[in-house]
């Protein structure tokens, strides 16, 4: 069996396809000179910023700084709390306390600039939402907490276009500009994530290293492009074109878990996310998996997430509510 040597690229590029950032709720937030935003602790969620006018801080729980120009993009992929200052001893008031206008679906407005000031003196984006990467959900545990891009520099290059246009919306307030947001947004969030993983993921291990391993990279891709294929360890490693033997061993050595077992938790996190955001029928679900019967693949689905597939389609329809 052959494989062309660029597999790795490709399951990188099937990452950045499957990502998606779902649930997303904007605010386009325009202050005064003086300004503390707090941001609590959203798990399972990311925190999305842009910066169109003006500077700020960027402060971490655990007290690291960040300093915000206009055009920055900052991503933060595991909703960790945080707030965004105009200096370092502002007090902080937690984002949600602040009266918001609606503007559109999805969207409200906030603004603390005073009377006095005719104009703002910084303006920004921000979104907060459900950060699906797809089968690769186990990734956002290894990313940085803060993942900042500066739309003018040259590390991005295409970056600079997109937050031009992000900042037209965000300044114009245009009907339909909502939707639109949310698509520059995806496209942003994939870029900063893209360049995370080609500059080596900060030396991150398990699943990166795998990302990135010639062989691995074969059965990963071929495994989350045909999730519900009856695989086996042998199966498995014939797409890596190793033995049954090198493939298990190195498998468990660089992913940290049995082939078989990554193969089951790939499957239910998939299920979730098509439950949750795709309203698909379990027994769809189920089929697409590849389980014979959806008494089977609910006994899976308990074990791995830790409650029914039923009581995910009851959670996501009270969320809706």
């Amino acid at each position: 069996m052959s494989h062309a040597p660029s597999q790795p690229t490709d399951l990188i590029s099937e990452l950045l396809t499957g990502m998606r950032l779902h649930g997303v709720q904007y605010r386009r937030i325009q202050t005064g000179p003086t300004f503390g935003l707090g941001f609590p602790p959203k798990p399972g969620h990311a925190y999305f910023h842009y910066l169109a006018v003006g500077t700020a801080i960027l402060r971490g729980a655990d007290g690291s700084q960040h300093r915000l120009s206009a055009g920055d993009v900052v991503l933060l992929p595991r909703g960790e709390e945080h707030a965004l200052l105009s200096g370092d001893e502002h007090p902080v008031q937690c984002l949600e306390t602040i009266d918001a206008a609606p503007l559109g679906d999805a969207v409200s407005g906030i603004d603390t600039c005073p009377s006095t000031h005719a104009v703002p003196s910084a303006v920004l984006f921000h979104g907060c939402m459900v950060f699906d990467l797809g089968g690769m959900q186990g990734l956002s545990k290894v990313m940085p907490a803060v993942m900042l891009a500066d739309g003018n520099g040259t590390q991005f290059p295409g970056l600079l276009p997109m937050v031009d246009a992000m900042k037209r919306e965000v300044c114009s307030g245009r009907i339909g500009y909502a939707g639109i947001l949310s698509r520059l947004a995806d496209a942003v969030a994939a870029m900063i994530v893209r360049d995370w993983v080609e500059r080596g993921c900060d030396g991150a291990s398990g699943l990166v290293m795998a990302m990135r391993d010639p062989r691995l990279s074969l059965s990963l891709l071929a495994l989350h492009r045909d999730p519900g294929r009856d695989w086996s360890v042998e199966a498995l490693a014939a797409e890596s074109n190793i033995s049954r033997s090198v493939f298990a061993d190195r498998f468990q050595t660089v992913i940290g878990t049995a082939p078989l077992r990554y193969v089951t938790e790939l499957r239910m996190q998939l299920a979730s996310q098509w439950l949750t955001h795709q309203s698909l029928p379990i027994e769809v679900v189920a089929e697409r998996l590849g389980y014979a019967s959806q008494a089977a693949f609910s006994r899976a689905y308990k074990r791995v997430i830790g409650h029914s597939p039923g009581a995910t389609r009851r959670g996501r329809a009270l969320a809706s509510r």
